[in-house]
């Protein structure tokens, strides 16, 4: 097929990558992964559900620890497939593009080792506040309480990881994210625990709001 616009699309990423001072290695990092992602996206409609669903299916063939870079690899890279101008200049403006990806390597692989350590971690009140709110809100919304107990693991997961972050902010919550989800294997899983990580953000950030951003979804069975 012809995959002119999703080639003139990575050229002009990668462009701007390099004018912002990305060396040659990490454009060629990200030329790799994109490379790879081109074909399942040439000649689909401009869409976002389609675009994530072959970065899902990507996801099984790159290695956990690349989670983070490749997920903000091709994060960033959609704007310019999809051609919004106006999202790349917000993330050009605001200093948003990673120049230098994390990339996190897990220190546990055992999803039944994070949960028992689940069990015994205390937290403090920046996180109990909007916890005990997400879960006031899911109950409102009319979840049981096995729906909240499971969504509440996922969340804390996500604590874990964001426990020593030295700010609070989107970028960090999303840092926190890329590097939490190769825990899990299962692909309903992971879909899973980034709905759930969609949800909590905005009560993370304290947004008056919050409760209009859940979506109740079936929780799977992942102990």
């Amino acid at each position: 097929m012809n995959d002119i616009r999703e080639r003139e699309a990575m050229t002009a990423y990668l462009r701007l990558l390099k004018n912002k001072g990305v060396d040659d290695e990490g454009l060629k990092e990200r030329e790799h992964w994109l490379l790879a992602l081109i074909p399942a996206i040439t000649g689909q409609p401009v869409d976002g559900l389609i675009y994530r669903e072959a970065v899902e299916q990507l996801l099984t063939e790159v290695e956990r620890e690349q989670w983070p870079f490749f997920l903000s690899v091709v994060r960033e890279y959609y704007h310019f497939w999809n051609q919004d101008i106006k999202a790349i200049a917000a993330l050009n403006a605001g200093h948003e593009f990673e120049l230098n990806p994390t990339k996190w390597q897990p220190v546990e692989h055992d999803l039944k080792t994070l949960w028992q350590r689940l069990d015994s971690e205390k937290f403090g009140v920046a996180d109990t506040w909007p916890l005990k709110a997400y879960s006031h809100a899911l109950r409102q919304e009319g979840a049981d309480q096995a729906l909240v107990d499971t969504r509440l693991r996922l969340v804390k997961l996500l604590l874990l990881k964001l426990r020593d972050a030295p700010e609070r902010d989107h970028k960090v919550y999303r840092h926190a994210v890329d590097a939490t989800v190769g825990v899990f294997t299962m692909k309903p899983t992971q879909r899973l625990f980034l709905a759930v990580v969609r949800e909590f953000y905005y009560f993370w950030i304290g947004d008056p709001d919050a409760i209009q951003h859940i979506q109740i979804e079936r929780a799977e069975n992942i102990a």
